[in-house]
């Protein structure tokens, strides 16, 4: 499972593909807080159930220091995180 991550201020809004590009499921809009952080996660087991996906890579802009909190609790979540230069 591939999920991209729209970084901003306040709300990000994450897509997920599968390895062939194909989209998986809708988009998700959450809050730049754990809160938000917990509804990614939840988004993210819940489509790997779905489509029966065995690994999670979540790729990220680093838009000034909004991307951070996220990109390091995921990293806690034993998640493989990445940026992505735009």
């Amino acid at each position: 499972l591939i999920v991209g991550v729209d970084i901003a201020q306040q709300l990000h809004v994450a897509r997920a593909v599968n390895f062939r590009g194909i989209v998986v499921g809708d988009p998700l809009t959450f809050e730049n807080n754990e809160e938000g952080f917990v509804k990614l996660l939840s988004w993210i087991q819940n489509l790997q159930k779905l489509k029966n996906l065995d690994s999670i890579i979540v790729g990220m802009e680093p838009t000034g220091h909004y991307w951070i909190n996220l990109s390091k609790w995921l990293y806690n979540q034993k998640i493989e995180v990445v940026t992505v230069n735009p």
